[in-house]
């Protein structure tokens, strides 16, 4: 059993084992992606016991590792195999990616076990990242650095939302990525939205222009904002986003090990609560980042969970003022043993861009 297997084993204190489904804990634990779909994918751990990965047989993996493969083919019940493997009466967790689908049948063939979810049980599981893990973050954070650089010399006024959005995500892959799961471009009061979906508005000379982006490189993840403006800002603009940027450098400033999560995020919320737009900065901090692009830990209020060395989240403080503009500047951040290190490197200045 490789060492993260038995590492969340360890930490699984009153289960009797984890029920791992494909997606993001599934190429965590074995490097296996297998397809999301109705035929049941299970990797069984449980203490002492040798892992078993249950898997259709027109599925099997070409390189299996030390995992102990059970396959079924079509009319097999693979639930009962699943059951098999199981205390009948133990309680287990499951990849919140499980499917309601699996894990109705598994409970009645086992009608007596029962779950928990893994993100309730196990909230840190992958939060704590190994310096490969670090590494691949941070070669992402340098595509996405990459994107935006090149991004700053196309034009922008008189083009619409998604033209640009459609430029982000071909730079993206370009720069290595494989998958890209968002090109937020949110311009003029748009950017007043801080999930706008980037559309047909056509970019104009005095538009604050948020550029929110990331995706997946080698199997984890980027995530960056920069905020622009088309021509040169009013008083009003500078000041907001100067408020913005002193609040996300001095969240990034907070950050050290033992610190706890909502106090990164008390940071930011004080300096833009002081400087009077409190009511404008409409959610957390950070989320955390690896093989998703949101996942624990997340920097918001309540959340006691201290700060770790290889942790890896994001700090994007943001005031979108409604029916005006937005502003968001968002880097992702590793805990180092000493403080904090960016893996966006990109200037956190105003760009004016035409």
């Amino acid at each position: 059993m490789n060492a993260r297997m038995s590492r969340a084993l360890d930490q699984a204190a009153g289960l009797d084992g984890l029920l791992i489904t494909p997606g993001p804990d599934l190429a965590y634990f074995t490097g296996q992606r297998p397809p999301i779909t109705e035929r049941l994918t299970l990797l069984v751990l449980r203490p002492g016991h040798q892992p078993h990965l249950i898997v259709p047989a027109l599925e099997l993996p070409h390189d299996p590792g030390e995992l102990t493969l059970i396959a079924w083919e079509d009319g097999d019940d693979p639930y009962a195999l699943v059951a098999d493997l199981l205390d009948p009466r133990g309680r287990y967790a499951v990849s919140d990616s499980a499917w309601a689908l699996h894990l109705l049948a598994l409970q009645q063939v086992a009608p007596q076990t029962r779950y928990t979810s893994m993100t309730a049980t196990l909230p840190m599981l992958r939060a704590v990242k190994d310096a490969d893990e670090v590494a691949l973050l941070a070669a992402a954070g340098a595509a996405a650095d990459a994107t935006y650089e090149q991004i700053l010399g196309v034009r922008f006024a008189g083009r619409t939302e998604r033209a640009i959005a459609d430029d982000l995500a071909r730079l993206l892959r370009e720069h290595g990525h494989s998958q890209v799961d968002f090109t937020i471009v949110a311009s003029g009061p748009n950017g007043a939205d801080p999930h706008h979906e980037a559309g047909d508005r056509v970019i104009g000379e005095g538009d604050m222009v948020v550029l929110d982006f990331g995706g997946l490189k080698d199997g984890y993840g980027s995530d960056t904002t920069r905020t622009v403006h088309v021509g040169e800002p009013s008083a009003v603009e500078r000041e907001v986003f100067d408020v913005v940027r002193a609040a996300q450098q001095a969240a990034f400033e907070a950050v050290r090990p033992g610190v706890a999560c909502q106090d990164i995020d008390r940071v930011a919320r004080r300096i833009i609560e002081d400087a009077g737009y409190g009511e404008f900065f409409i959610h957390r901090t950070g989320h955390g980042i690896g093989l998703t692009t949101h996942e624990p830990p997340y920097l918001v209020r309540g959340e006691e969970q201290p700060l770790v060395p290889g942790m890896c989240f994001s700090i994007e403080p943001g005031i979108y003022l409604p029916g005006r503009f937005g502003v968001r500047i968002e880097d992702i951040v590793t805990v180092t043993s000493s403080g904090g290190r960016r893996l966006n490197d990109t200037d956190h200045e105003l760009a004016v861009i035409w």
